[in-house]
């Protein structure tokens, strides 16, 4: 009786169980590509995230709402932590717990960062102060962030060259 209860649970509320997993996946299809981000005269939100990071599903509905407000003014770059390709952005940001949010303004210039867990109001008024161009430079450090697990998969070995 416990398990049917459960599945009959677990199919009504599936969507509320899967849809930040999926806002989450969709992030690296809506992303602006970097190099024409901090080139194109327009604001930038850069996170950092990781599909299996459980404080980013938290704030990916969020996030994607923030995205939906203002991706005609700002550019919104998402860059997964386990993809190769971006370990320059990695090191050159110093990312080592994700979600990272770092806000850019239309020069480039970071202006704030955002470690862990954040309130979607709180990155909406360091973005508002981007689009009013208010200067400020500030970094806000939540303790619930996933630490970035090294990824194996590309690392050689004497046996990996078979």
């Amino acid at each position: 009786l416990f398990i049917a209860i459960f599945i009959i649970c677990f199919i009504l509320y599936k969507n509320l169980f899967l849809q930040s997993t999926y806002i989450l996946k969709s992030f690296g299809k809506l992303s602006v590509d970097p190099e024409i981000a901090f080139k194109n005269n327009k604001p930038t939100f850069l996170e950092f995230y990781a599909e299996w990071c459980e404080v980013c599903k938290e704030m990916a509905p969020g996030v994607s709402a923030l995205r939906e407000e203002y991706a005609k003014d700002i550019n919104f770059v998402f860059l997964n932590v386990d993809n190769q390709k971006w370990s320059n952005y990695i090191r050159k940001f110093n990312v080592n717990g994700i979600p990272q949010v770092n806000l850019f303004d239309r020069k480039g210039d970071l202006k704030s960062t955002f470690i862990g867990k954040q309130e979607e109001l709180v990155i909406k008024e360091s973005i508002d102060d981007l689009e009013r161009e208010v200067e400020s430079q500030e970094k806000i450090f939540n303790t619930e962030y996933s630490l970035i697990k090294e990824n194996k998969k590309n690392e050689t070995t004497p046996r990996s060259h078979g």
